[in-house]
């Protein structure tokens, strides 16, 4: 029951019945990945639906000289790999552990055969692929017409929104980030968003304490944007 009540609070799986949700949880391989850990390699048969139950993933491109670009940085509920439901093609990224996580799998042969015998099912993996294209086409109109100052806001507020925490600071994230990192999901080279978040400090927008990146101004950030 415990396992049925998790699969609830996944948006995909929640306006499914107890009946459903225990033929899902029987049909789910649980896997723990330590930090670090690979999930699966870009290019690899895609075999799976992923979704994180606990910890961080990160899904990354790698590039020709083993750097890492990060696409997402996914949390407790996230999918992952629903691109290639009804799809008989590789992973297009690599999956990697952030931190130590709980992931749920489940292949793609028994999702899709549930998803053709249950109209709310298909319904929510549809929203799922729309957010996920709507995430792309956003990323694509940032680049295009946003300068580095409003990527960069944009992307610590994203950061904050999916895994920050309040405390009297300000809005926290302990993600462990580094400056090539950040680069990476802003869309930009270390050294610029470097410079850009040193000048976010100054302004006193944002603040560091170590690898934690804390959101002083979360509302002065959103302007930024705009």
């Amino acid at each position: 029951m415990d396992s049925i009540e998790h699969l609830k609070k996944l948006p995909i799986f929640a306006d499914l019945s107890d009946r459903q949700l225990a033929e899902i949880h029987n049909l789910t391989t649980e896997r723990l990945y330590r930090k670090g850990m690979v999930i699966f390699m870009e290019g690899e048969p895609g075999e799976g639906f992923h979704f994180v139950k606990s910890g961080k993933v990160k899904i990354v491109k790698m590039t020709d000289d083993g750097r890492e670009h990060i696409i997402h940085i996914l949390g407790p509920g996230d999918l992952f790999a629903e691109v290639l439901l009804f799809n008989n093609r590789p992973y297009p990224a690599t999956a990697i552990a952030a931190e130590d996580a709980r992931v749920g799998i489940i292949k793609n042969t028994e999702l899709e055969r549930l998803v053709l015998n249950n109209n709310r099912l298909a319904l929510q993996l549809i929203k799922a692929l729309s957010q996920r294209l709507l995430y792309a086409q956003q990323k694509i109109k940032n680049l295009a017409l946003n300068d580095v100052t409003a990527r960069t806001a944009e992307t610590l507020l994203r950061l904050g929104k999916q895994h920050g925490r309040r405390t009297a600071r300000g809005i926290e994230v302990d993600l462990g980030l580094s400056r090539q990192d950040l680069a990476s999901l802003v869309g930009t080279t270390r050294e610029t968003v470097t410079r850009t978040l040193s000048a976010l400090k100054k302004d006193r927008l944002i603040d560091f304490d170590g690898d934690i990146l804390i959101l002083l101004q979360p509302e002065k950030l959103a302007r930024l944007i705009q």
